[in-house]
C-alpha cells in the first residue's frame, strides 16, 4: 500500500484552488450565490488560500431541503467557498484511492454509473447460470441509512493509513467533522451533495469490498453506493453469507444490513438493481420507475405548455429518459413517451438540428399537428454528473 505525503501544499496553492472553482461552477454561473463569489472571485480565491494555508479555515454551516427521488431525501447544500474546497480536495485525492476500488464498484466513477452496474449483473448472471442452463441464486442487500451512518472516526482512520500529512488530515477532519455541527449525532453522518463524501463513501465502502473479495472470496459481485448483489449458483451458500456480512459491517464499519432489504431472488423472477429488473433474456425498467418517468414527463409537457419550461429543456428531459430507456429491451415504453410527447403537445416545438446534438439514441419524429418535421433525430442522454447539480 502506498503511502502519500507533502500533499496539502499542491491541494490549497492558488492555481489549483482556481481550476477547482472552474470546476465546480460548470453548469451554475446563473446561481445568485455562484454569481456572487465569481464578482469578486480574486478576493474570495485569495482569501481562501490564506485561511487554508494558516490553518485557520473552518467549515461554514449547511443549508438543507428535501428531495423527492422517489423516497424523500434530505439533502445538505455547503457554501460555494466549502465547495471549491471540496473539490481542490478531490481532485488529489481522488487519483490516490481510485486504483484501489475494484473493478466492480460503479458509484461515482468515470468510465462507471448504474448502467455498467446493471450491465455487469446481466453477464454474471450469465456466467453462473451457464447461459441459463442451470440455477442461479442473487442476493441482494442494501444498507440502512448508509450516509447518516459513516462513523467519523472509523473514515478518518482509514484515510489516514494512506494520506501521512498531518496539515491534509487536519482538512479532511474539517470537512468531515464540519458537518456534526449541522445537528448529526454522535460523530457520524456524510452530507448528500458534497462532492467528498461521494469519494469517502467509496473509501469507507471499498473496505467491505475488499472483505467480500479476499475473506468471502466471492466471485460475482457489485457494488453501486450501499446497495450490492452477489450471485452464485446454490442459495445455500449465499444464505450462509448473511451472518458474515452482517457481523463485518457492524464491527468493522458500525453499519447495519437494512432488515427488509436482504432478499435472495433468481433472474427468472428478476434481479431488481438500480432500477432495472434483469431476466435471462430482457432487462426492463423497474414498474416504480416507469410510473414516475411518466408522471414526470406529464408535469413537463404541462409546463412547457403553459410556457414556463423551454424547448430546449423539455428535449433534454426526453433525451435522457430515452438514453436511459436505450439501457433495457424499453421499445414499447419508448414508443408510449413518445406518443405522450407528441400528442399532449398543445404549441410547437421547435426541434433542433441533428448535426448540432450528441448523438446516442435516435428517435423518430412523427407526423402530427405540432411536430415541425418527420425526420430521424438524434438525441444524447444527460451525462452522469460528479457532483450533484446544486
Amino acid at each position: 500500500m502506498k503511502i502519500h505525503r507533502d500533499l496539502y501544499d499542491r491541494m490549497i496553492e492558488p492555481t489549483a484552488l482556481f481550476r477547482a472553482w472552474e470546476l465546480f461552477r460548470r453548469g451554475k454561473r446563473s446561481r445568485p450565490d455562484v454569481a456572487q463569489f465569481e464578482y469578486a472571485l480574486e478576493s474570495h480565491i485569495f482569501a481562501l488560500h490564506r485561511e487554508l494555508q494558516s490553518q485557520t479555515y473552518g467549515h461554514g454551516i449547511y443549508s438543507s431541503f428535501f428531495i423527492t427521488d422517489p423516497k424523500q431525501r434530505h439533502i445538505h447544500k455547503a457554501t460555494v467557498r466549502d465547495r471549491v474546497v471540496h473539490h481542490t480536495v478531490f481532485q488529489v485525492l481522488n487519483p490516490i484511492f481510485e486504483p484501489s476500488f475494484i473493478t466492480h464498484s460503479y458509484s461515482c466513477r468515470v468510465g462507471k454509473g448504474t448502467h455498467k452496474g446493471v450491465d455487469a449483473i446481466d453477464r454474471m448472471s450469465r456466467k453462473v447460470s451457464q447461459n441459463n442452463t442451470r440455477s442461479c441464486f442473487a442476493l441482494k442487500c442494501d444498507i440502512k441509512r448508509f450516509f447518516d451512518s459513516i462513523d467519523h472516526e472509523v473514515l478518518l482512520t482509514i484515510l489516514a493509513r494512506r494520506i501521512k500529512d498531518d496539515r491534509v488530515m487536519w482538512l479532511l477532519n474539517e470537512i468531515i467533522r464540519g458537518f456534526s455541527h449541522d445537528k448529526l449525532r454522535n460523530g457520524k453522518g456524510l452530507p448528500i451533495g458534497n462532492l467528498t463524501s461521494q469519494l469517502f463513501a467509496n473509501v469507507y465502502m471499498n473496505e467491505f469490498d475488499q472483505f467480500v473479495k479476499h475473506d468471502l472470496k466471492v466471485k460475482y459481485y457489485a457494488r453501486y453506493t450501499d446497495d450490492f448483489i452477489i450471485l452464485n449458483h446454490r442459495r445455500d451458500t449465499l444464505e450462509q453469507l448473511i451472518p458474515r456480512i452482517r457481523d463485518y459491517l457492524m464491527r468493522a464499519l458500525h453499519l447495519a444490513l437494512h432488515p427488509h432489504k436482504v432478499i435472495i431472488t433468481t433472474p427468472q423472477r428478476g434481479i431488481d438493481f438500480l432500477g432495472y429488473v434483469i431476466r435471462p433474456y430482457s432487462i426492463t425498467l423497474r414498474t416504480k420507475t416507469k410510473r414516475r418517468m411518466l408522471r414526470h414527463l406529464g408535469d413537463r409537457i404541462d409546463s412547457f405548455n403553459d410556457g414556463v419550461l423551454s424547448d430546449e429543456s423539455l428535449i433534454q428531459t426526453v433525451s435522457s429518459y430515452l438514453g436511459v430507456l436505450s439501457h433495457g429491451n424499453c421499445e414499447q415504453l419508448e414508443d408510449h413517451v413518445m406518443t405522450e410527447l407528441w400528442y399532449k403537445l398543445e404549441r410547437p416545438l421547435t426541434l433542433p438540428h441533428p448535426d448540432s446534438i450528441d448523438s446516442t439514441h435516435s428517435f423518430h419524429v412523427p407526423s402530427v399537428p405540432y411536430a415541425c418535421q418527420s425526420t430521424s433525430l438524434h438525441l444524447g442522454s444527460l451525462a452522469e454528473s460528479n457532483e450533484p447539480n446544486l
